[in-house]
């Protein structure tokens, strides 16, 4: 099944159910008003939804509406909590190689994970507000998983059956902030403005023989003002599957019913054509992060020459089944000029 959650002049908005096909929706409000409650409640709550979800795809809800992207707030607008692994470690060698560092033998065995702000996360069509473009600002575009409650020290194989609800991400990011902030030895914050999810979450058996072991095995488009400039299959190359990054997370600690789980960005190997001083490496899938794409660039000509990302730039980030259907709708964002009110 797919959920939403619709603006309704709350924090927290109402869930809705979503056809398969994303062309209808119903509220969900004689089941729950809110997605938090349905994961609190997963065994109970859940099935209802199902049947709900059964009958709005059979096209037997009396009450449904055409759906609407644009009304809706992120799938959880506040989480209990959301931590962003670095499942794709080609995106780590490919940013370290162009600032001549190596990846520590213990990244292979041990996920990066850092813990994010889940107290106000965006929905797919909010804007990216920004107060300088001098932070520089990217985009990243990610999956992400909802889990249900985790026991702690939880093995990576059973952690897999506490995954409720898959969904993408953009997790914005400020790079020129980064590097002093991780000097200081603890981490940041600054350079994580708040994340966009997709319109919808879904169960995993909306994805079919796609979601296999933990990993997703579908291309990730990414589309920077109007150009698709990543096609990256979630599949292949991502080192830690959701088991384990849910694992890493629960080994000193239960992971509690809400909480996100991101996969970093998704990222592919280059291919290298030619021998010797004729050798060149291409990545013919493209980027998910213009980081990848300026270190792509150092690499080949020694230097990077795609800027980050400028006031009136789009971003659009979709990932499509076999059948050419969007699974989770589309994220698509605009930079705009933050003028520090709420928004």
């Amino acid at each position: 099944m797919k959920l939403a959650t619709y603006k309704d002049g709350s924090r927290d908005g109402q869930l809705v159910v979503v056809s398969r096909d994303l062309s209808q929706a119903h509220y969900a409000s004689n089941i729950a008003n809110r997605l938090q409650q349905v994961l609190d409640d997963w065994n109970y709550l859940a099935p209802q939804l199902q049947d709900l979800s059964d009958t709005l795809n059979n096209g037997r809800a009396r009450h449904a509406f055409p759906f609407d992207p644009e009304m809706c707030q992120a799938p959880l607008p506040r989480a209990y909590q959301w931590v962003d692994g670095s499942a794709y470690l080609n995106h780590v060698e490919l940013v370290r190689k162009a600032r001549g560092a190596e990846v520590p033998e213990s990244f292979y065995s041990d996920p990066l994970m850092v813990q994010g702000g889940s107290d106000d996360l965006q929905g797919a069509c909010a804007p990216i507000a920004c107060a300088n473009l001098d932070w520089g600002l990217d985009f990243e575009a990610e999956l992400a998983v909802i889990t249900g409650d985790i026991p702690q020290g939880c093995a990576a194989d059973r952690a897999l059956d506490g995954i409720r609800l898959l969904m993408l991400a953009n997790d914005v990011t400020l790079r020129n902030l980064i590097p002093a902030e991780l000097a200081k030895g603890f981490g940041f914050v600054q350079s994580k403005p708040a994340t966009a999810f997709s319109p919808v979450a879904v169960t995993p058996d909306e994805l079919g023989d796609a979601w296999a072991k933990g990993r997703v095995h579908l291309p990730l488009l990414s589309t920077w003002n109007g150009r698709k400039v990543g096609q990256c299959d979630a599949g292949p190359d991502m080192t830690f599957h959701f088991g384990q990054l849910i694992a890493h997370l629960a080994k000193t600690r239960n992971v509690r019913a809400g909480s996100i789980i991101g996969s970093g960005t998704v990222s592919n190997k280059g291919v290298t054509k030619g021998t010797g001083d004729k050798a060149r490496t291409e990545w013919p899938n493209g980027y998910s992060c213009i980081a990848e794409k300026r270190a792509m660039e150092i690499l080949l000509d020694g230097q990077p020459s795609t800027a980050f990302m400028q006031f009136g730039d789009t971003i659009r980030i979709e990932m499509k089944g076999a059948d050419g259907q969007s699974i989770f709708g589309a994220i698509e964002q605009e930079v705009i000029r933050s003028d520090g009110s709420d928004s």
